[in-house]
């Protein structure tokens, strides 16, 4: 049983954003000496360790990824979550797909992702 009957926004946040919302949360449960349940503080923990850029860092990301091509909104947000950091890696991301990327394809998003992590594997520009 759930107590919500319809979805009324969806909007896709990074994990980066995901920790500062939930350290504000965290603060603001700390200030009013309320006890965080173990679902929040498990959140939390994870946030803290799979949060690797900034909140504005990985707003960025996601507006650089979304310029190319063969990027979406929900997969440029996947990607900047998972920061794959090879081809095979950011293969995976396209799997359920139904179209795959070209080499280049994906060496264009490796580079895009370079600015932001260390990346391997990407080819050479001729």
């Amino acid at each position: 049983m759930t107590i919500f009957k319809e979805i009324v926004d969806e909007e896709y946040i990074t994990v980066s954003e995901t920790k500062e919302i939930l350290q504000d949360l965290e603060m603001e449960r700390a200030a009013q000496e309320r006890e965080m349940h173990y679902v929040l503080a498990r959140s939390i923990q994870h946030a803290n360790r799979f949060a690797v850029l900034d909140a504005d860092e990985a707003q960025e990301l996601v507006a650089e990824l979304r310029d190319h091509e063969k990027v979406d909104e929900a997969t440029a947000y996947k990607i900047a979550d998972l920061l794959p950091r090879d081809r095979q890696e950011l293969r995976t991301v396209y799997a359920q797909q139904r179209y795959s990327l070209s080499g280049e394809e994906l060496d264009g998003i490796l580079r895009t992702l370079a600015q932001y992590v260390e990346v391997t594997g990407i080819e050479a520009e001729a």
